[in-house]
């Protein structure tokens, strides 16, 4: 629904409408008043440092400088109104925009004579309401760590200190790692023809993990495990994947991409042996201490985990009970974004580099679906700051703690730490991650919390709850709205 403000003499006359999910419509009038004005201020700063042959400087006749000048002077006009004209639209009319406007300045004309009319497209944060925040419904397991537990945890310490180590019946196994020479053929539509294929890339010598679902250079291909397993050195696998179009790597987004594996070498990653060399590099002097040190370690991790499992039980609370719709273009924009906030938010989870980079791994092969998820979260936990005021001080001692406190879980200092995040780009994202942990830990004092015994039920429960919201369509989850709103109510 348009709005419209009608304006004085000097004022712009704008008109806001939808132009789809996040998005609006910004049409802009500027009058020929204002026009003048803006034009005779322009001339009369170029007077000032003009030289024209034959007049001292701040001397020279208006149309003399209109014909030297007037070129140029009249694209600074125009982009000074379009400038100043969008900023005073975008602010008056309180519009929550992410990114900047989408404005074609080629194809925008000054007049001759009367007003300036231009519009443009500019993405904006969704408008929802918020559900009920307090008293949220969890469930939380009881924490108890087994001797398999313990086992495992430092069989995973040994593959973690091992080699890769070639195998010698050359039959490549799940989990392997391959050395292959790769050729990938991007193409640019669903029907494969000879005009849309783009110009293949080939990579010679490049690892490639044998993971249900891993990445061939930087393309995910799931299922590669069921592609490769069997293979021997010599041997050649293709196959071909749709690549999401939110794929934060714009030059496979949305394409088809054909891969050719020549697989040249096999190893496997043999553990490393628990002798004393090892338990030193661990900082223990025998296995019993190792044992004692691995259950601290895996009873704070379990702790850890029972939070994230519990934030990600109010995450789902939240996206069961808030529907809005995201376009894919701007889900395949702020797919890096994402991902930023992603890998920010599993390094303060306490998790290593190498369960990070897997995470990650998946994160940035994942759907569409879960990409529209991620950026949902987003949205919904800004407003949840905003509704709960949570805010980071503005000086930089908060953030330099929060900062501190992960170093320590990384064994870093502190200042080297922060150069990376910043080196990197991250500390913006990291900062949205602690004003968005600090929500959480609000939400979690007044959550009501059920401690139950053991996963059964909880993977149970997150099966349906997936199941169904995949069967789910538009008007069975506005229903459920209406009818979980009415819930609400009653309690």
């Amino acid at each position: 629904m348009a709005e419209e403000e009608q304006s004085t003499a000097l004022k712009n006359t704008v008109a806001i409408e939808e132009a789809g999910p996040c998005k609006k419509k910004v049409s802009i009038e500027i009058p020929q008043e204002s026009i003048i004005n803006v034009t005779d201020e322009q001339y009369n700063n170029l007077r000032k440092d003009a030289l024209v042959p034959g007049f001292r400087k701040g001397r020279a006749p208006r149309r003399l400088l209109e014909k030297r000048f007037g070129k140029e002077t009249s694209e600074q006009i125009k982009l000074k109104l379009i400038a100043d004209a969008t900023d005073s639209a975008i602010k008056d009319n309180e519009l929550d925009t992410f990114g900047e406007p989408d404005i074609d300045i080629e194809k925008i004309e000054m007049p001759t004579e009367g007003p300036l009319k231009f519009d443009f497209e500019v993405e904006v944060h969704p408008e929802f309401d918020l559900p009920q925040l307090e008293g949220i419904p969890l469930n939380k397991q009881k924490v108890e760590v087994t001797d398999e537990q313990i086992d495992k945890e430092i069989e995973r310490l040994r593959k973690f200190s091992g080699l890769w180590t070639p195998r010698q019946d050359g039959v490549v196994q799940l989990d392997d790692q391959i050395i292959a020479d790769v050729t990938l053929k991007p193409v640019s539509s669903a029907v494969e023809r000879a005009e849309d294929v783009e110009e293949e890339q080939k990579l010679n010598n490049i690892e490639i993990y044998v993971t249900p679902t891993s990445f061939v250079a930087a393309v995910p291909v799931e299922k590669l495990d069921e592609l490769l397993v069997g293979a021997k050195a010599g041997d050649t696998r293709q196959t071909s994947v749709e690549v999401p179009k939110t794929y934060f790597k714009e030059e496979y987004r949305g394409k088809k991409v054909n891969i050719q594996i020549n697989i040249k070498d096999i190893k496997w990653l043999k553990p490393a042996a628990l002798d004393k060399d090892l338990l030193t590099r661990l900082g223990v002097k025998d296995e019993n201490e190792l044992r004692e040190k691995t259950r601290e370690a895996l009873l704070h991790r379990l702790e850890m985990q029972l939070r994230t499992e519990m934030t990600e039980q109010i995450y789902q609370y939240l996206l069961d009970n808030i529907d809005f719709d995201l376009p894919l273009d701007i889900v395949a924009k702020q797919a890096n974004t994402v991902l930023q906030r992603q890998y920010i938010n599993l390094m303060t989870q306490g998790l290593s580099r190498e369960q990070i980079e897997q995470q990650m791994n998946q994160l940035r092969a994942s759907s569409e679906e879960r990409a529209k998820e991620q950026l949902k979260t987003f949205f919904i936990m800004d407003k949840v700051a905003e509704k709960l005021d949570i805010e980071l001080s503005e000086s930089e001692e908060e953030l330099n703690g929060h900062i501190a406190q992960l170093a320590i879980q990384q064994g870093q200092r502190p200042e080297r730490l922060r150069e990376q995040m910043v080196r990197e780009g991250t500390l913006a994202q990291f900062r949205l991650e602690v004003r968005q942990s600090k929500c959480i830990a609000k939400l979690l004092d007044s959550a009501k919390i059920t401690e139950i015994q053991g996963d059964k039920k909880t993977k149970k429960a997150k099966k349906t709850t997936k199941k169904s919201a995949k069967k789910m369509t538009g008007d069975e989850k506005k229903q459920s709205q209406k009818r979980k709103t009415k819930v609400d109510e009653k309690k």
